[in-house]
């Protein structure tokens, strides 16, 4: 009897359960063939293999690589523990292999073998994104998108391996606890609301902060204190109170400039220690409790009342200066004394109508009677 393996089919002859033949397309007779079920009668056995699946899967594969034909049919990929394989079919993505043995079937398909040895840890490669876009990506690959305002500090079994720029970067798994931190490099603002301080004279106040910082060494940042950003705000709550502490009411609202300005020198040692550059710091808000602010606003209004009636006495002191300083020099000079006299006729006689006419005489005397005699 005959069995016939079409062209895209390979058989594997058996006889009594070892592997004796591979046999290729076209017909062929073996033994007493009992039709339908493939099995002869002296135990012979023929399995067909479909070679359009290209990958050839056996469980018997490690015994079936010993015969020497069979292994010229197929192209065998061995990997080791440490390695691992991505394997293009026509340049097309077809598998993604861990440790093992594996065959593909050496047909017409282009098959290209690309073999990787993880202790690189890092997966490079100019298709890249095919890579990832397969299923089983995520079985054998971590990765992380690093932004272009970040740092991403790269840990490998909790030592720092890699500080990563912006852009994605992919590892293998199986090489150790890949974890990673990320840092921002942009301006942050730490808001340090409604601390309650007591001012050298016994007042108490609440004082908003506003801190601006950035992070310039993300290393330091991450591994000298657990959380930089708390950090630095617990020492600018600290700052504030020693800074305020010192001084009275009136100066701390005559010049709060000056109070940041001390404040933000004083933070920025701490912050250049745990990584961190403070930009500014400024106090935002003066809260005083409701009677000191009752008290407040009343001597400002006896303030500026005093200021007022000062101003208003000092006018009335120049002006009394001004007019003894004329009436002297009336005194000295007759001639101003009548200059000043007819300015003073001129404006007495504005508006009117009358027309005068003057005798012998001082016509001084005269103008003056003829006024009298009008009233």
């Amino acid at each position: 009897m005959k069995i016939r393996i079409r062209q895209h089919e390979r058989g594997l002859w058996f006889r009594d359960g070892d592997f004796t033949e591979l046999l290729m397309p076209g017909a062929h007779v073996k033994g007493r063939w009992l039709l339908g079920l493939g099995r002869g009668v002296n135990g012979d056995k023929v399995e067909i293999a479909d070679t359009l699946k290209t990958r050839f899967e056996h469980a018997l594969l490690d015994v079936l690589l010993v015969n020497a034909q069979l292994r010229e049919a197929l192209q065998v990929v061995d990997l080791a523990d440490g390695q691992r394989a991505v394997v293009w079919k026509d340049d097309r993505l077809f598998a993604i292999l861990g440790p093992g043995r594996y065959a593909f079937w050496k047909t017409a398909a282009k098959l290209n073998v690309e073999t990787f040895a993880i202790e690189s840890f890092r997966f490079e490669h100019a298709k890249l994104q095919t890579v990832l876009a397969s299923p089983d990506a995520t079985k054998w690959f971590d990765g992380v998108m690093v932004s272009a305002e970040e740092d991403v500090l790269l840990y490998r079994d909790g030592v720092l391996v890699e500080r990563l720029a912006g852009g994605l970067h992919v590892f293998w798994k199986g090489t150790g606890k890949v974890t990673w931190k990320t840092i921002d490099r942009r301006e942050q603002v730490a808001d340090v609301a409604g601390q309650e301080i007591m001012t050298s004279d016994k007042v108490t106040l609440r004082v908003n902060l506003l801190v601006t910082w950035v992070v310039t060494d993300a290393v330091k940042a991450v591994t000298s204190v657990g959380d930089y950003a708390q950090a630095l705000y617990r020492e600018a709550q600290l700052v504030l109170r020693a800074a305020v502490g010192t001084k009275t009411l009136d100066v701390l609202l005559g010049d709060k400039e000056a109070v940041g300005a001390e404040v933000r020198q004083a933070l920025a040692a701490r912050a250049e220690a745990i990584g961190v550059a403070v930009k500014s710091v400024g106090l935002r808000d003066i809260i005083l409790p409701g009677d000191m602010k009752t008290l407040l606003n009343q001597v400002i209004a006896a303030t500026k009342e005093a200021e007022a009636n000062l101003i208003k006495r000092r006018e009335e002191t120049a002006a009394a200066r001004s007019q003894a300083n004329t009436a002297k020099l009336l005194a000295e000079s007759p001639q101003l004394a009548r200059l000043k006299e007819l300015e003073m006729l001129r404006e007495v006689l504005a508006g009117t109508k009358a027309t005068f006419v003057f005798g012998s005489g001082d016509l001084t005397e005269q103008i003056r009677g003829l006024v009298a005699n009008k009233e």
